[in-house]
């Protein structure tokens, strides 16, 4: 199946990180998490785009607050699809810089990059990737989109009692 690796600037990004964590899981798909700070830790950062590929890993969702450069720099040394999660943080600008910081990439450089604070999302589109290849993975999402129909369903019932 093949892994999926969540990491993050700082440990501050862990609240965020946590939902792509759990929805992961939730999916039985195997997650490796670390914290990889594109300015604090720049060898650690090249070891981890330049090797991951040959760790299992098949997708990469990377959350980064402030300047968040961490996506797109993992995302220049990779082969694998990076998933770029901005993080509102404490010295955040609304959470503008973040989503900026990994949406507007160069030609070349893809980063797919959800809403702020949307890990929830990133885990969602790391399983859809893995999926593609993955008859098990893909049922769970079959099984899960049905779920979010139903409550959707369910909620309109409620309305009209």
């Amino acid at each position: 199946m093949g892994k999926v690796a969540v990491i993050m600037g700082s440990t501050s990004d862990m609240p965020v990180m946590q939902e792509a964590i759990d929805i992961l899981k939730g999916f039985d798909i195997e997650v490796e998490v670390d914290i990889v700070s594109a300015h604090r830790t720049p060898d650690k950062l090249f070891e981890f785009s330049k090797t991951a590929h040959e760790k299992d890993i098949k997708v990469i969702i990377a959350g980064a607050g402030g300047a968040a450069h961490l996506p797109g720099m993992v995302a220049s040394m990779s082969p694998l699809p990076v998933i770029g999660v901005p993080v509102k943080s404490r010295n955040s600008i609304d959470g503008w810089d973040s989503v900026l910081s990994i949406l507007q990439m160069p030609g070349g450089v893809p980063v797919a990059t959800v809403a702020l604070d949307g890990a929830k999302n990133a885990g969602i589109l790391a399983a859809q990737i893995i999926g593609v290849s993955d008859k098990c993975v893909l049922d769970k999402i079959l099984v899960y989109k049905e779920g979010l129909k139903q409550k959707v369903i369910e909620g309109a019932k409620s309305l009209k009692k």
